[in-house]
């Protein structure tokens, strides 16, 4: 949201021939509530203690109950989201990539949050997910721009081999409930406390508002909530939140419950470029 003092300065800096960056076309994340609401499963799964995401996860070995779901954050904004190659970033410390040496690649940080909240106490616990890599993965229906746009940004680069990450506007990037750490670990497997039996939300932020530490860069201030901070320039902040309501049961076992039950229990192994 813009207030309205910021039209009456915008309109002053047009008559004076300067464009203000709001004003200029942007990137716009959103985060595909539909794919989430028709993607996510509750079930028993076995981990070993050398995968990766249980690693970054701080998950024991053994066999968990987890809650799987999808996530598609696609740009409706009138302008491509353009990142480029991690590799020029980490040169730059820029403070958008740092390297995950499981993985021996770069992670985007602070690309998006995963919160599985209990609506009675307001507890929060986190995902397993750690690392994000943005590239155009499916083109966005709804979208209201032109529907023959091509995809642009398919490579996620890994150290010493350039990629090239972002969105194009009309795409969207996915992540699939498959693929490593899309999940909550529910038996306090992850060091979190367990997650009992019933309603719980799901909320997934894209280009989440932060309080930098340790030294980070605050790339892009949030005019509406002083103090924040985030990576990634867009012409909203306001819309970069959805929620899904959802059901944990007692015992879920390895077919699961949710809209994706009876799946094949094999996640998709993590793609290291």
């Amino acid at each position: 949201m813009i207030k309205p003092f910021m039209f009456l300065f915008a309109g002053l800096l047009l008559m004076l021939g300067a464009v203000p960056a709001f004003c200029q076309p942007q990137p716009d994340l959103i985060v595909d509530q539909a794919a989430l609401r028709q993607h996510w499963i509750v079930r028993t799964e076995d981990f070993t203690s050398t995968q990766c995401d249980a690693v970054e996860g701080g998950i024991s070995a053994g066999s968990h109950p987890i809650m799987r779901f999808t996530v598609s954050t696609p740009n409706i904004g009138d302008a491509d989201l353009v990142i480029g190659d991690p590799n020029q970033h980490i040169a730059a410390s820029d403070g958008l990539f740092e390297f995950a040496p499981c993985h021996n690649h770069y992670h985007f940080k602070h690309y998006a949050l995963y919160e599985l909240i209990d609506p009675q106490t307001g507890f929060i616990w986190r995902a397993a997910k750690r690392g994000f890599c943005m590239e155009d993965i499916v083109k966005y229906q709804p979208y209201l721009g032109p529907n023959n746009i091509k995809p642009q940004f398919r490579a996620c680069g890994s150290v010493g081999v350039p990629g090239n990450q972002g969105i194009t506007a009309g795409w969207g990037d996915e992540y699939v409930w498959q693929l490593q750490g899309q999940y909550f670990v529910l038996d306090g497997g992850d060091g979190q406390p367990p997650v009992p039996p019933g309603i719980y939300v799901i909320r997934i932020t894209v280009n989440p508002g932060f309080v930098p530490a340790g030294g980070e860069p605050c790339r892009f201030a949030d005019l509406v909530h002083p103090g924040m901070c985030h990576q990634l320039p867009e012409s909203d902040y306001e819309n970069n939140s959805t929620q899904i309501t959802v059901t944990i049961p007692d015992h879920p076992g390895r077919q699961g419950v949710g809209p994706l039950a009876n799946q094949l229990n094999t996640p998709i192994p993590e793609l290291i470029p």
